[in-house]
């Protein structure tokens, strides 16, 4: 049926307003109800329903034809960076990466052959076009702020007018300030009155990074996200799986993203009801199966005066973001939920260390730290290129100024300035390199006198291991742990074993002929 619109006739808004305009055309015809529109554009106001009487030529007979104009449109507030600081956590005392974290803080560990695990939150932050930088230092903090000087400090990358400042901890007048960090919150809590400055009076929202994980993100997204949502608090999560879901803060949240419930490191039965169907967030029911928990990767985006309440005076005596800040501000606050989707990996353990490393060797690996975009940096050490004597090297990452020598390296990662003697057999690890060179009078000497030079000696087999810096392991050595033994302390000779992985302790010297 061809409905035709009477001419005269009226249309009437759901409020009784009634307005009259001559119109003809079909409904049928795109052209004339287009006109329809728009002279009903001109005369309804935004959000009304308007209603109509149609005749068609053969049977005058009442139907209604709704028309809802869309609701006026509302600008989006799009982020500046200038408003935006970032906080990096330098770690508190590093134990799950011990022996590494001996004499370096943990974001000071290198990561990837020439990287080191602050280079990851600080390359997202400066590819993010965030250029006003906290980063918060305690523990062996010697190393870290040594190469935060090198590398962010000149060398071409520019902050324009923002900063990277270090505030290491400190003891101040007063009962409470002769305490150092107490955690997380504790360690934010004390440097508050940075944020009053009048440098950073203009600071509306705070982004609180950690120093030890693996991922790649634009920071500005996360912050839009928080600002559309007009969120007080927003947590960056990612789904994981149920073997390493307890190492984690879990979330549940509701349609809309908002947090509902928050459990740091739950166990047991706990656990279990942290568990969610995460198919809603997009997941196939597959991958949903496999990763049903929703975990906090502990990157935060706070409101600047939400932060300083729950900080000052909602819980002045709360010192730890995961395990009280976040879940008390849960039942009081606007807490969302961004969920990241890409690469990511909390390097809090050995194992997670060792595994995260040796995935970068793969063919195709989950994670690059190339990409032409969003690179990442680190200190310039101005080495020259490695150079290899017939070598048998498959899927290995080989890192600058190093001299390799009839060596076989498997699946491994070689650092900065390592020297691998002739007959070294290299499979699944993780050699540091050195922060100087020996020169080949001192290595010549050295071997002369019977002692043992940096780096890997003639004939030594290595499996599953972590080389620590400038380790100096000698020839005929054989490091495989056979036994399969998972945890052992032996200082004294020079390494450790943690979840079956061998770590040769930084300077350490494992003499000719010794079998681990």
């Amino acid at each position: 049926m061809d409905s035709m619109l009477k001419p005269n006739t009226h249309f009437t808004t759901n409020n009784g307003f009634v307005c009259g305009e001559k119109v003809r055309g079909s409904c049928l015809n795109n052209v004339g109800f287009q006109c329809l529109v728009n002279s009903l554009n001109k005369k309804v106001k935004p959000g009304f329903t308007t209603y109509a009487v149609l005749a068609s030529n053969n049977n005058v007979k009442k139907q209604v034809m709704t028309l809802q104009q869309p609701l006026p449109r509302v600008e989006r507030r799009k982020v500046d960076p200038k408003n935006v600081a970032s906080i990096i956590l330098g770690g508190g005392a590093g134990a799950q990466l011990f022996p590494l974290t001996r004499r370096t803080a943990t974001p000071a560990v290198p990561v990837g052959g020439c990287y080191r695990l602050i280079d990851i939150p600080m390359s997202n932050c400066i590819n993010s076009g965030l250029n006003k930088i906290f980063v918060l230092t305690q523990f062996n903090s010697a190393s870290l702020n040594r190469h935060l000087a090198r590398t962010y400090f000149g060398n071409g990358i520019n902050f324009g007018d923002g900063f990277v400042e270090v505030l290491a901890a400190t003891q101040t007048p007063g009962d409470a300030g002769k305490k150092w960090f107490q955690g997380t919150a504790d360690a934010v809590r004390q440097f508050t009155w940075v944020f009053e400055d009048a440098k950073n009076r203009n600071i509306e929202n705070i982004v609180i990074l950690a120093g030890d994980h693996l991922y790649r993100m634009d920071y500005m997204d996360f912050v839009q996200s928080h600002i559309d949502r007009n969120a007080d608090i927003t947590i960056s999560c990612a789904t994981v799986g149920e073997s390493r879901a307890s190492d984690y803060g879990l979330v549940k949240v509701d349609s809309r993203g908002k947090v509902v419930q928050f459990a740091e490191k739950p166990t047991g039965a706990a656990l279990k009801d942290m568990q969610v169907d995460t198919s809603f967030l997009g997941l196939s029911h597959l991958e949903a199966a496999k990763s049903p928990y929703i975990a906090s990767m502990g990157v935060y985006v706070f409101k600047v005066d939400v932060l300083l309440k729950l900080l000052r005076w909602r819980f002045p005596t709360s010192n730890d973001f995961g395990s009280e800040i976040i879940p008390a501000a849960v039942m009081e606050q606007n807490v969302q939920a961004y969920i990241f989707r890409d690469y990511w990996e909390d390097i809090g353990t050995i194992k997670s260390f060792y595994e995260a490393n040796l995935a970068l060797t793969k063919e195709f690996p989950p994670f690059e730290f190339y990409d032409p975009k969003t690179p990442f940096y680190t200190s310039p050490l101005f080495l020259p290129p490695t150079k290899m004597d017939n070598c048998r090297v498959v899927d290995a990452i080989i890192s600058h100024g190093c001299f390799l020598r009839e060596c076989s390296i498997v699946s491994s990662i070689v650092g900065d300035r390592s020297r691998l003697d002739s007959g070294v057999e290299l499979q699944d690890t993780i050699m540091m390199g050195a922060d100087f060179y020996q020169t080949e009078s001192e290595i010549a000497s050295l071997l002369a006198e019977g002692k043992v030079p940096i780096g890997i000696g003639r004939n030594t087999k290595i499996r599953k291991c972590i080389i620590d810096k400038q380790a100096k392991i000698g020839k005929d050595v054989v490091i495989m742990n056979k036994d399969g033994v998972e945890e052992a302390d032996r200082p004294e000779d020079g390494f450790y074993i943690r979840s079956g992985i061998t770590i040769i302790m930084e300077k350490a010297t494992i003499e000719d002929g010794t079998v681990i």
